[in-house]
């Protein structure tokens, strides 16, 4: 937890508070259900809540701004996004049920809002957003392919609308048809543990 005051020191005592709960919560839910790594699970607040906040480091979402994570998994990154934007609305969609329940669950227990969940396939979602985050679920062409149906055309924030993913690694020749349109930020630059030396935050703008 005291990593997360190191990095982000102005937040409110109620989103002070929703972070502190979720070592417990994640522990719990972990023995039922694994949806972090039973070796990592010690690492959660480093290698899975400030990752996820790597994204408020690049953007800060404005009020009502909406956005999809996708393949959310047991809540990353929209659980700690929405308790860093609680004026934002975060719509986690994973495709496996289970770790679905478990980030619902999750939000109700800390009093988030700002988050539904949903039981889905990409494909099946109609809705609309700004921004469409995900944690390296896939190539990023292949995102871009089925989710820029979901890209809403009016723009509310400084970054235009489109998808922010948390990719590791060497990403050139996953970006070399898409470089025109990419925005690649190292997190290294803003975190420094060695955790973070080849992690980054990948912004694809598209215009829809």
């Amino acid at each position: 937890m005291e990593i997360i005051k190191k990095y982000f020191p102005n937040l409110t005592e109620t989103q002070l508070e929703q972070f502190a709960q979720l070592e417990a919560l994640y522990n719990d839910w972990n023995a039922k259900i694994n949806v972090i790594s039973r070796k990592d699970i010690q690492n959660l607040y480093e290698h899975h809540v400030l990752h996820s906040l790597g994204i408020a480091e690049v953007v800060r979402f404005k009020d009502g701004t909406e956005v999809m994570d996708f393949g959310t998994g047991g809540g990353f990154p929209g659980i700690p996004l929405a308790i860093m934007f609680p004026e934002a609305k975060f719509h986690l969609v994973d495709s496996i049920g289970k770790k679905v329940r478990v980030a619902q669950a999750i939000a109700d227990s800390i009093g988030l809002k700002n988050v539904k969940t949903s039981h889905a396939r990409v494909e099946e979602i109609k809705d609309k957003y700004d921004f469409i985050v995900t944690r390296a679920v896939m190539p990023l062409i292949d995102l871009v392919k089925i989710s820029r149906k979901n890209l809403k055309k009016e723009m509310i924030n400084g970054l235009p609308n489109g998808i922010i993913a948390l990719k590791g690694g060497e990403l050139e020749r996953e970006m070399a048809t898409m470089k025109k349109i990419c925005t690649v930020w190292d997190l290294s630059d803003y975190f420094e543990e060695e955790y973070f030396e080849t992690k980054k935050v990948v912004h694809v703008g598209l215009k829809v």
